[in-house]
């Protein structure tokens, strides 16, 4: 199934079990304060934007069909940004821990005023660069448009245990990248986009580094 227009995306959150008159007034109030910031800061492209709900919201919620409802906090997502998927996951499953990790100063204020407004009090905002962020071991890794897979799976193995779910949106580049991740032990495979028929989404977890006595 490929989510083709504004209707079809709205169609397909109704239908999570996550949905429910709270979860679509924040994400409402996400769209709505998007749109207000997007004229102060190149937050989304404009032409996106004209396609929020199927680009940005969806896209992001589909991450949730890859990890059970009881095991995904705490949540760890890296260069969180314009909130995607960060700030949808929290709308969508308000009781998960998650942590943005966003090092650009504009970009961290955006998420801070936007965790507020949208009643996210399990969300945590950390304004640093991921080599910075104090080590702890999470449950969720998500990453979006952040870095390379090798380069990725390099700077975040350290939050990461045998049971951690990994999910990265890779666009056209998926099974690439995943091609040329070498070094580690890990069960990654790639799931096809229900936003874009080209686009694919890395899932797995990550075992030791190859070479490394247990």
């Amino acid at each position: 199934m490929i989510l083709t227009d504004e209707s079809s995306a709205r169609a397909w959150l109704e239908q999570l079990p996550e949905w429910d008159a709270a979860s679509e007034t924040r994400l409402t109030k996400l769209v709505s304060l998007l749109a207000e910031e997007n004229e102060r800061q190149n937050l989304v492209s404009a032409a996106s934007f004209g396609e929020v709900w199927r680009r940005h919201i969806a896209d992001s919620a589909q991450l949730l069909v890859h990890v059970s409802r009881g095991t995904c906090s705490p949540w760890l997502d890296l260069g969180t940004g314009a909130g995607f998927p960060g700030l949808v996951i929290a709308a969508l499953r308000p009781e998960c821990e998650l942590l943005l990790v966003e090092s650009r100063k504009r970009r961290v204020e955006w998420l801070e005023r936007a965790r507020i407004a949208m009643g996210l009090d399990h969300v945590r905002v950390i304004g640093s660069r991921l080599e910075q962020v104090e080590t702890r071991k999470v449950c969720t890794i998500s990453a979006r448009a952040f870095a390379p897979l090798p380069r990725l799976v390099e700077l975040s193995a350290r939050f990461s245990t045998a049971e951690t779910v990994w999910l990265l949106p890779k666009g056209r580049s998926a099974q690439q990248e995943l091609d040329e991740l070498s070094g580690w032990a890990h069960k990654f495979h790639v799931e096809h986009s229900l936003t874009d028929p080209d686009a694919g989404l890395i899932v797995g977890t990550l075992g030791a580094r190859k070479g490394n006595k247990p």
